[in-house]
């Protein structure tokens, strides 16, 4: 994606620095009868940052982007945008825009007219929304296409003409709810990069949500994890990664061994529950190999054997009680068998303590 800046006018409101969180939510709930969807959220989100919600089905994500959006109305709690509670106002009457996964595009507009289309509703001047409209698509690296019409476009470009449509409004926060799901994997891949880089060049706040893990570690400053109505985790990927706050959140963001009971006592020593990511982990069959200062190892036998192409993935169960994944780069003529007795090691700062939730 060529590194090319948006003009934003001086008096557009993105400029503005109020203070505020872009984006602060307030003992948010959601009921829908007797099931609670959202239970009791507190968020800050700052202005201009790339902010991902992710969970699985259920959660409560997509509820709160809804909440924030205005298509639904919370039980009870805050929505706040810039300092303002918007809570109670229609959607039309917050200074965001919505991106959806279907695009909705009108097919017999072109990608002009349906940029434009937002403007055109609200009374906008032809000349002015035909410049702003323009704008919006040089912004998308797609100036040149306004004249076609959605069915010439890649499955990329309309995502990007969806985008145009929403950043044209100029809002201060744009919501994104799952945009990426209908792309094939290698489309999706390109768009997570070109989706950040936009995001850097417009400057302003992205509310992304997402059930996949890789994408969110990809294109997000923070993430929240969601799990049962609640935010189990806020931080930048690395935080949310390295240092789980539980169990749910180990599981859930990437792939994360858990060992516990009698296992955790035998292998590491110490009582608890403790998270050991499978990349960290070294497999030998050198089975007498003592371990090096500052390292935990165990001895296990390889149980399945999973082949992905640039990696390959262990599983392994321990002499102690237990399983262990391990997935080591695709560097080795041939893969270790099923059955055969390996020896595991890595570093003792890998082995980190998370709650634990029984």
């Amino acid at each position: 994606m060529p590194n090319q800046a948006p003009v934003v006018p001086t008096d557009d409101p993105r400029t503005v620095d109020t203070g505020e969180p872009a984006i602060r939510l307030r003992g948010l709930r959601k009921e829908f009868g007797s099931v609670t969807a959202v239970d009791g959220v507190d968020l800050d989100i700052p202005p201009g940052e790339f902010f991902s919600m992710l969970g699985p089905s259920g959660s409560g994500k997509t509820t709160v982007l809804r909440l924030i959006a205005g298509f639904e109305l919370p039980t009870a709690g805050v929505v706040e945008l810039d300092g303002r509670d918007v809570s109670r106002l229609a959607p039309f009457d917050r200074d965001v825009n919505t991106v959806f996964q279907d695009y909705a595009l009108f097919p017999h507009m072109t990608v002009r007219q349906n940029v434009e289309y937002g403007l055109r509703v609200k009374g906008v001047p032809k000349a002015q929304r035909q410049e702003r409209a323009a704008e919006a698509l040089r912004s998308v690296h797609l100036g040149e296409h306004g004249s076609r019409r959605p069915s010439q476009l890649s499955g990329g470009q309309r995502q990007r003409v969806a985008l145009a449509r929403a950043l044209v409004n100029r809002p201060k926060v744009l919501l994104l709810d799952e945009p990426l799901g209908a792309l094939d994997l290698k489309l999706r891949l390109a768009m997570q990069t070109e989706l950040k880089a936009l995001q850097r060049e417009v400057g302003i706040t992205f509310i992304f949500v997402t059930h996949d893990q890789d994408e969110a570690l990809t294109m997000s400053d923070r993430i929240a994890v969601f799990n049962e109505g609640r935010i189990e985790q806020v931080g930048t990927p690395v935080e949310v990664y390295e240092r789980p706050a539980s169990a749910f959140v180990a599981g859930f963001v990437g792939t994360s061994n858990l060992l516990r009971g009698p296992a955790a006592e035998a292998v590491i020593g110490r009582s608890g529950v403790y998270s050991i990511r499978p990349e960290k982990i070294r497999l030998d069959e050198r089975l007498s190999e003592p371990a090096t200062d500052g390292e935990t190892s165990a001895t296990g036998a390889v149980t399945n054997v999973v082949y992905a192409g640039a990696t390959v993935r262990y599983e392994v169960s321990l002499d102690a009680g237990g399983q262990l994944s391990v997935v080591h780069q695709n560097v080795a003529d041939a893969p270790h068998r099923p059955g055969t007795r390996v020896r595991l090691s890595w570093r003792h700062d890998h082995n980190f303590r998370v709650p634990d939730e029984n």
